[in-house]
């Protein structure tokens, strides 16, 4: 099993993960266009995705996500409060819907697929574990508290895509206005540095072997705080924790 980030940020998310012949992608944050020429930076084309996956219905998660469904034909996932949401995505073409339950596990081709329910400001937000019999991979982003589902989900994972959206200080002293620093930081916000890494430090690690800091602020964070605050945790060096960019994603990584 391998994942890749095709981007991760305010202005667009997309994870690709992959076992075997199947490949999920995960949110579509990006134009068709633009989504076409990231995959091909993977050297994958738009016909080749056996789904999509969708997290919650932010514009940079879900913007793309029914029209490129309609045009390369791919059937997307997500939860009844999210797709009651993205009503105002939905093309004239027809797509192929499956809601799912965010408290249970299906299979997709050769992908176990584990939903729970996150705290964000969304009608029925949803992360995700994927897992091929063998291995685990576990996102979450766009989180605004830890509960004690998330912890037990994200236990023994080999890949793990953590939201570090800002240093605490830094959107403090930052350019947002009142409200939105409010927003951002609440408990239906997005997860700082410190409770990544207070994330991390309950999790079972012992099998981890990618570990991504997600959804940084291009305001409010930077690479090098967001790798400080979790290699402390693992005690390992800073640049072993890796970063998916908001423009470059970042490339295959094999679990």
């Amino acid at each position: 099993m391998r994942f890749a980030s095709l981007g991760s940020g305010s202005a667009g998310n997309a994870t690709v993960v992959e076992a075997g012949e199947t490949r999920l992608l995960l949110d579509c944050g990006f134009s068709v266009k633009e989504t076409v020429q990231r995959l091909a930076r993977l050297s994958l084309q738009p016909e080749q995705l056996s789904g999509i996956l969708v997290t919650h219905e932010h514009d940079d998660h879900a913007r793309g996500v029914f029209k490129l469904a309609a045009r390369y034909q791919i059937p997307v996932w997500l939860t009844y409060g999210t797709y009651s949401m993205c009503q105002r995505y939905l093309p004239t073409q027809s797509v192929t819907i499956n809601i799912i339950d965010a408290h249970t596990t299906f299979a997709l081709q050769e992908i176990e697929v584990q939903p729970y329910p996150v705290p964000h400001d969304a009608r029925e937000p949803a992360q995700f574990v994927f897992g091929d019999g063998v291995r685990k991979f576990g996102v979450l982003t766009d989180v605004g508290s830890v509960t004690p589902h998330i912890v037990t989900m994200l236990q023994a994972c080999d890949g793990l895509l953590l939201e570090c959206n800002h240093d605490l200080e830094m959107l403090r002293s930052g350019p947002y206005a009142h409200s939105l620093k409010k927003r951002v930081g609440g408990w239906l916000g997005h997860l700082d540095n410190q409770s990544s890494a207070q994330l991390l430090a309950q999790l079972d690690n012992s099998k981890l072997k990618h570990l991504v800091a997600a959804h940084l602020s291009e305001k409010n964070n930077t690479p090098a705080l967001a790798q400080q605050a979790l290699s402390g945790v693992l005690n390992c060096s800073d640049d072993w924790v890796q970063i998916a960019s908001q423009h470059m994603g970042l490339d295959w990584r094999m679990l």
